[in-house]
């Protein structure tokens, strides 16, 4: 039985986002966000003969649950290869190691729950003088407190109002540019202290949840680097391949539900001259897929989660 780091990270939507793959016993997949490992497992018991599944993740915690899939099953290291790296590399990756076509890629876009867990990451408001890192790869350069100390106002507000969908961005802007001045913010403490007063107790943990949900997507180039990985999925995958997609805030769900419909980031619909609509991808579900309410009561993370699963086209003729 293949075990997998469920105090790390419990997968969502598990089933439904492995079962939209459509595997093939022999075919080459790829896991794009491996956490805890869950969603890797489940594509790996499905797997058999010369398959084989790559897994990116770019932070050092997730590389320690590799143990958890090949412990007990030595041959399942060889259908098995973690890459350690952003996922907006996945082109240069997979040209790294000789794959030229794909079967299928799954994403599970959220942040782990070992991150808002994690006191020293910075990336939960619940915890008192924490540091503001946000970083989901700890070697690299920019941390939240860069942004915050070194931000221009304008950039924040933009910032906070694009990637936060907050109304009040420039007041909050404008705070923390003043606040700053007499005091680096350092920590969570600091930062809440400028901000606490603009929120509404009625509103204040969604609204917070919206600022360090801002914050995070700047500090990490979330939204580039999605971009970027699913324009590289659309080179990738092979005709009848399957992109199985799970997303939690709009942002995100808007730009994979773009790329599905149009092939571009910007949902730009171009028609060839019979007036037939040119996307590389058909639906699978029109509709999103969210999750039932036994399994929201189990993990309460799931509660914002939604499905897109897309699956490339074959090439038209005539």
């Amino acid at each position: 039985m293949i075990k997998t780091a469920e105090s790390y990270h419990v997968p969502v939507l598990l089933k439904e986002s492995v079962d939209g793959l459509n595997i093939r016993k022999g075919g080459i997949y790829v896991d794009v966000t491996f956490g805890g490992g869950g969603h890797s497992r489940e594509i790996l018991s499905h797997l058999s003969g010369n398959a084989h599944l790559y897994s990116f993740d770019q932070d050092l915690d997730a590389e320690q649950n590799i143990k958890y899939l090949t412990e007990s099953d030595k041959e399942l290291s060889k259908k098995f290869t973690f890459v350690r790296s952003n996922f907006r590399y996945l082109k240069n990756w997979m040209r790294y190691y000789g794959v030229d076509k794909i079967d299928g890629l799954i994403a599970d876009l959220g942040v782990s729950s070992h991150h808002f867990d994690d006191e020293n990451r910075g990336f939960s408001f619940r915890f008192d003088d924490a540091p503001l890192d946000m970083r989901m790869n700890k070697e690299s350069g920019k941390q939240a407190f860069d942004v915050l100390n070194d931000y221009k106002e304008e950039d924040l507000a933009r910032l906070f109002y694009v990637y936060g969908e907050l109304k009040q961005s420039k007041r909050i802007a404008a705070a923390i540019v003043k606040g700053r001045a007499n005091k680096a913010i350092r920590t969570t403490t600091d930062f809440l202290k400028i901000v606490n007063p603009f929120f509404m107790r009625v509103r204040e943990k969604k609204d917070m949840a919206k600022l360090f949900q801002a914050l995070r997507i700047e500090v990490n180039q979330e939204m580039q680097a999605l971009t970027k990985m699913l324009t590289s999925a659309i080179e990738l995958l092979a005709p009848g391949g399957r992109l199985s997609v799970i997303t939690y805030h709009s942002l995100e769900d808007r730009l994979v539900k773009n790329f599905m419909k149009s092939g571009n980031a910007e949902g730009k619909i171009s028609q060839d001259f019979f007036g037939r609509i040119k996307t590389p991808f058909k639906l699978v579900n029109n509709k999103v897929i969210v999750a039932t309410d036994e399994e929201i009561e189990r993990n309460p993370r799931s509660r914002s989660a939604k499905l897109r699963i897309a699956e490339k086209k074959h090439e038209e003729r005539g």
